[in-house]
């Protein structure tokens, strides 16, 4: 029977929820484009994000990118206050979390820019009971990367089958079971806890 020792857990969509249509209607304030121009901009600009995502960019390098294809006016603090404010948190998740902290080692892992992870922080200091964090703009690699997913498997300090990694997106989820990691594919009538204790975890 396995034994579980360490539990990673994905943020975004997991343990705080986000809405980037929130960022894409005010800035809509700011430019030229309407709020679905915007969109259709963004992902057509997503290697940008990813680059972010990746630390391969700063802030300031980041805000001109985007005021530049958005035709945007609007000053470096605004734009981010923008940016960011687009969370808000799932606390039966992060309930889980405090209660599995007791007996687990806990690896948060997520695909975030140094921006809005430290935005989030501020914002949801719950988040910081995690005993590590694998965050992609500190490693330089974005999930589905396999490197990303080593990295988080030497800081949750043990061995891919006795760990269970929650995340939201299947590409995220596919990678890790190639890994020998088990896994939980959040959505939104996923039954955390129960899907846990099937797993043979105690709360």
């Amino acid at each position: 029977m396995r034994r579980i020792r360490c539990v990673i857990s994905d943020l975004g969509k997991v343990i705080i929820f986000f809405d980037n249509n929130i960022f894409f209607t005010k800035m809509a304030d700011y430019c030229p484009f309407s709020k679905e121009e915007i969109r259709e901009l963004t992902f057509t600009h997503m290697n940008l994000i990813e680059t972010f995502d990746c630390g391969r960019i700063t802030p300031v390098e980041f805000y001109n990118r985007v005021v530049r294809n958005l035709k945007a006016r609007i000053d470096h603090d605004t734009f981010y206050s923008i940016y960011n404010d687009v969370f808000s948190p799932n606390p039966p998740v992060l309930k889980i979390m405090e209660k599995l902290k007791r007996n687990y080692r806990l690896v948060l892992f997520s695909n975030t820019d140094i921006m809005r992870y430290s935005f989030i922080k501020e914002k949801f200091p719950g988040i910081q009971i995690f005993d590590e964090y694998v965050l992609s703009y500190e490693v330089g690699f974005m999930k589905p990367h396999p490197q990303i997913y080593l990295e988080a498997l030497k800081k949750a300090r043990a061995k891919a089958e006795d760990c269970v990694f929650i995340d939201d997106r299947e590409e995220n989820i596919e990678v890790a079971v190639r890994l020998g990691i088990n896994v939980i594919h959040f959505m939104p009538q996923t039954d955390l806890e129960s899907d846990l204790r099937e797993m043979g975890l105690s709360f």
